[in-house]
């Protein structure tokens, strides 16, 4: 059950859908996905149905609201097909009223798509795109249990850009084992040819539990050290930078107007309603998440109640980490306001180290500052 919720009047509202399938599992992943061997006879229709009860029941628990975003993540969205996006996004539409200028993103893997598949998408609504990439190069892919082929990506991000899709976006990931600077270079290259207007890299990051972390702990792969790492996110900066494209959070570049606004939505501090299994939400002060196991998440709805294994109530301690934490990311950086007399003391010594500016009574992290984003909020908040 939730607590009662406070709604915070105006700010962003979006829309998470959690698809959890995925045809095979990635050796770095941590998230709440299944192959179809661990589905327990959990199906993609009776996900959807479930879905839409969810959805219903949001629209019921917050009635009134306009979505501004929404975003299909998981998981793999495209292995839904053109035809099962549409159907999602047409659950989302039964219980919600869209914005007229409401930005609808689905993740894809390229494996999965087609030009049909991308037509497919813009008819139904679809305004952007993200695909995985990760990489081009063969040994990097291997690493990461990558499936599809090198050069699949950004052929699929022209074929969505031809179909009429407004924004795509490439996900790279840097820092594999194995990984060379030349084959980062062409990962980007190849990218950015493809003309896409947003690309978000992040940092290989072994997690417990993963197949990447027991072939850690097996000794047969050595992660890359921070200062490799800290070296290469300053590569891709500078390239991208010197392609036209500005960071606009310390992980995700883009040409102008290119922004993801339902990421924005996360770190500006806007609410969302996440639906799926495992998906997490934030309401007024509160946060809930989903059950994770999808036949459990079905059952709960199939009994007309919300599927939500747990719940907290930020007090105002925990939203003033949480803006610090988050402002401090975007290129915008956060207002000096927020922060009390002990925390601006600490910015203080922060910009004489050359991790933060100030600009327009805003902080903004330097190029240095960037590389050391998460000492940096430790470091203000003490």
């Amino acid at each position: 059950m939730l607590p009662d919720l406070t709604l915070t009047s105006g700010g962003q509202f979006g829309i998470y859908i959690h698809v959890p399938f995925c045809a095979t599992r990635c050796g770095y992943c941590d998230f709440n996905t299944y192959t179809p061997g661990e589905l327990g006879g959990a199906t993609p229709a009776g996900w959807l149905a479930a879905l839409r009860t969810e959805l219903a029941l949001a629209a019921e628990t917050l009635p009134g609201r306009t979505v501004d975003t929404v975003f299909v993540g998981g998981g793999t969205p495209s292995l839904l097909g053109g035809r099962g996006l549409a159907d999602v996004l047409d659950a989302v539409r039964d219980a919600f009223t869209l914005g007229w200028n409401a930005e609808i993103t689905t993740e894809a893997n390229p494996e999965s798509t087609s030009p049909e598949f991308f037509a497919q998408l813009r008819t139904a609504g679809y305004t952007r795109v993200s695909l995985g990439m990760q990489s081009v190069a063969p040994g990097v892919l291997q690493i990461l249990d990558r499936v599809h082929s090198p050069g699949r990506a950004p052929a699929a991000a022209r074929e969505a850009l031809a179909a009429g899709l407004s924004h795509v976006n490439i996900d790279l990931i840097y820092g594999t084992p194995g990984e060379t600077d030349d084959d980062l270079h062409r990962s980007l290259d190849a990218a950015l040819e493809s003309g896409v207007d947003h690309i978000s890299a992040y940092a290989l990051v072994v997690e417990d539990g993963t197949a990447l972390a027991r072939r850690v702990r097996r000794g047969e792969i050595t992660p890359v050290d921070d200062d490799v790492l800290a070296r290469r996110y300053e590569l891709l900066d500078g390239w991208l930078a010197a392609a036209g494209l500005d960071w606009y959070e310390v992980s995700n570049w883009s040409r102008p107007g290119g922004e993801c606004r339902h990421n924005l939505g996360y770190w500006n501090g806007g609410q969302w309603w996440g639906a799926g299994p495992g998906a997490h939400s934030f309401a007024g002060d509160t946060r809930w998440w989903n059950l994770k196991l999808p036949a459990a998440y079905a059952y709960a709805l199939a009994e007309g109640r919300l599927p939500v294994a747990g719940s907290e109530v930020l007090d105002p301690d925990d939203r003033h980490v949480e803006e610090v934490l988050l402002g401090i990311r975007l290129r915008d950086g956060l207002p000096t306001a927020v922060l009390d007399g002990a925390e601006l003391a600490r910015s203080e010594t922060a910009v004489a180290e050359g991790l933060l500016r100030v600009s327009d009574d805003r902080l903004v992290l330097t190029d240095a500052g960037r590389l050391l984003a998460d000492g940096v909020v430790r470091s203000l908040l003490g």
